[in-house]
């Protein structure tokens, strides 16, 4: 799995703690847990907890990307939005498609 930065690229200067724990403890750490849950898996997870909480900005377009990079299909990412709607609210998973669909495009 690829090393990331993001906390520190974004935060390092500002919230150096917390960047830290972004960079290896979340994403170290946690999600090099392959053995536990595949980062597929963890992908298809962390959409849906950001979808069902509303969380639809950079956040969610990164784990959709992440979600594509981990083999997430175009369908299959459709179906467990189209899912996420009934669960999680409908103009949720509408600002997730609009995400997705970029996302998707190629």
């Amino acid at each position: 799995m690829k090393k990331v930065t993001a906390g520190r690229d974004i935060l390092g200067n500002f919230a150096p703690k917390f960047a830290e724990l972004n960079d290896d403890v979340l994403f170290g750490q946690v999600w090099s847990r392959e053995e536990q849950l595949s980062p597929r898996d963890r992908s298809l997870i962390t959409v849906s907890a950001l979808v069902a909480s509303g969380i639809v900005d950079s956040s969610l377009q990164s784990h959709i990307q992440r979600a594509k990079e981990n083999g997430v299909t175009k369908e299959e990412m459709i179906e467990v939005l189209t899912q996420l709607a009934f669960y999680g609210g409908w103009p949720k998973a509408w600002a997730a498609f609009y995400i997705a669909k970029e996302i998707y495009a190629d």
